[in-house]
This record gives structure tokens, sequence and C-alpha cells, in this order.
């Protein structure tokens, strides 16, 4: 099986959501949805963490990590 993307298991899972919003699914398709949602919403959790992690490491400088919450330098800002 190839490995999924990020941006189509994303819009997958928007699909799933617009379909089960919409009220017009039997209650085994709204189960087997929300399977298929449960799943890609751990995949792309886990691969947001994995970018997040490679961003740390391209932010290391000599001494240490040098990581700045997005909050604080946003707050900074104002």
């Amino acid at each position: 099986m190839a490995e999924k993307k990020f941006e189509e298991a994303l819009k997958k899972l928007e699909e799933i959501v617009r379909k089960m919003e919409s009220g017009d699914l039997t209650l085994e398709e709204s189960l087997k949805s929300f399977e298929e949602g449960v799943s890609l919403s751990r995949f792309c959790a886990k691969k947001l963490d994995e970018a997040e992690r490679r961003i740390d490491i391209l932010l290391k400088n000599e001494e240490g990590l040098d990581i700045q919450p997005f909050e604080e330098e946003s707050e900074n800002n104002n």
C-alpha cells in the first residue's frame, strides 16, 4: 500500500465529515465512516507531529534548540 499524503488524507477526512453532518447515512455507514475518520485523523496528527519535529531540528543552533512557541511570537508583534 502506497503511503498517503497529508493533503489527500485531510481532504478525505473533510469529505467524511460533510457526509456525516448531512445526516443521510445509515447507522452502519456512519459507523464505517467514523472508523475511517478516526484513522485519517490519527494519520494527520502523526504527520503534523513529524513536521513539527523536523522544524525543531531546523531551528537548532549551536547552543541547542532555540524554539519560540507561536503564541509568544505573535503576542510580541502586537
